[in-house]
């Protein structure tokens, strides 16, 4: 699940609740990346585990700018 990924790379301590009076948007999809590794060659270098850890780092290192 996205949000215990994000509770564990922030190491956040609260907890989650979910208001389920309101709809949740689009339904849970696996990005699949094989189709544009068919077509373009592309290949993920980074997992998303990875690139939320680099992204959370980034932000607390530029958020006072």
């Amino acid at each position: 699940d996205l949000v215990e990924l994000i509770v564990k790379l922030t190491g956040f301590k609260g907890r989650i609740i979910w208001d389920t009076t309101k709809p949740d948007g689009q339904p849970r999809r696996c990005l699949d990346t094989s189709k544009a590794e068919k077509e373009f060659g592309f290949k993920a270098k980074t997992s998303l585990g990875e690139g939320l850890k680099k992204t959370i780092n980034w932000y607390l290192h530029n958020k006072e700018k």
